[in-house]
C-alpha cells in the first residue's frame, strides 16, 4: 500500500517540502514522517501541520491536494515513484537521479532543473525552464527522460547536458538555448530561437519552424535514430503519425557563433 499525503491546509506563502521525497522517508514510522521539517515561508514547521499521512512507506508516495504552492517535491530523490494527483509548484525533481515523479496534472517552473537520472512524466502543461540550469550555472540536465504530454513554456533544455526532453504539444521561445549536449523533441510547433547558443545535442521537431540565421541547412535525409525515438513514443502514450516516422528530415547544424556542432531536425514532408 502506497503512502498517502493529503494536503489539508493551503499554503499561504511557498512551502518548500524537500522532506517529500523516497530517500527522505525511507525506514520513518507515520509519527516520524509527521514530524519531517517543512519551512512555510521562513517558518519552519512540520509536514502534519499541511499534511494528512496514512498507509505504509514502501517508496511509493501519493500526493493530493492544491499544490501549486508547495515547492521542491522529490528534490534529489534516487528510487521510488512519486504520484501527484493534481498540479505541482516549482522545483519539482530538482537534481533527482533515479526513480520516477508523475504528475497527473499541470507543472510550474523549474521543473527537473540540473535533473540527473530517472524520469518525470507530466499529464498536463509545464512551465519556464524544464530540465534546465539555474540561473548563472552552466550546467543543466545531466540525465534521465522527461515526457510532457501538454505544452512547456519558455528555455526548455537550458544549458542541457544530456538526457531526453519530450515535449507532445507546443514549446515556446529559446528551446534548447546554450544546450550542450542531449536531445529535445517537440511534437507541436516551436517559438523562436530555438537552439540559440547551443554547442552540440539533437533538437528534433516534427513541425515546420523559424531557424536563426546562424544555422546552416546540410542535408534533407531520413535518420534511423528518429524512428526508434519515435516508436518509443508510441510506446510512452503520444500520437505519432507513421508518414511522419517514415519521412525526412531537414539536418540544420549550428549554431555558429559557437562549435556549430548542434543540430535542429525539421520534419520536412
Amino acid at each position: 500500500m502506497p503512502l498517502h499525503l493529503k494536503l489539508h491546509t493551503t499554503p499561504e506563502v511557498p512551502l518548500e517540502a524537500e522532506c517529500i521525497c523516497p530517500d527522505r522517508m525511507r525506514g520513518l514510522s507515520i509519527d516520524d514522517i509527521n514530524r519531517l521539517i517543512v519551512f512555510h515561508g521562513n517558518r519552519e514547521m512540520h509536514l502534519a501541520d499541511f499534511f494528512e499521512c496514512s498507509g505504509n512507506n514502501d517508496g511509493d508516495i501519493r500526493v493530493a491536494g492544491d499544490l501549486v504552492n508547495v515547492k521542491h517535491v522529490g528534490s534529489t530523490m534516487s528510487f521510488g515513484l512519486i504520484t501527484i494527483e493534481g498540479d505541482i509548484g516549482v522545483h519539482a525533481g530538482a537534481a533527482m537521479s533515479g526513480g520516477k515523479i508523475l504528475i497527473e496534472g499541470n507543472a510550474s517552473d523549474w521543473l527537473a532543473p540540473e535533473m540527473l537520472g530517472g524520469e518525470i512524466e507530466v499529464r498536463g502543461n509545464a512551465g519556464h525552464l524544464v530540465g534546465s540550469g539555474y540561473r548563472g550555472s552552466t550546467v543543466g540536465m545531466q540525465g534521465g527522460e522527461i515526457f510532457i504530454h501538454g505544452n512547456v513554456k519558455n528555455e526548455t533544455g537550458h544549458c542541457m547536458r544530456r538526457g531526453l526532453i519530450v515535449v507532445g504539444g507546443t514549446s515556446g521561445d529559446f528551446t534548447g538555448v546554450n544546450m550542450l549536449a542531449g536531445t529535445i523533441i517537440v511534437i507541436g510547433e516551436m517559438g523562436t530561437r530555438t537552439g540559440a547558443g547551443m554547442k552540440r545535442g539533437s533538437i528534433i521537431s516534427l513541425t515546420k519552424t523559424s531557424i536563426l540565421p546562424t544555422f546552416s541547412l546540410a542535408c534533407n535525409y531520413s535518420p534511423v535514430f528518429i524512428k526508434q525515438y519515435l516508436h518509443y513514443l508510441l510506446k510512452k502514450g503520444y500520437d505519432i503519425d507513421s508518414k511522419i516516422i517514415n519521412g525526412h528530415f531537414e539536418r540544420w547544424c549550428g549554431d555558429a557563433v559557437e562549435l556549430n556542432r548542434g543540430e535542429v531536425l525539421l520534419y520536412a514532408d
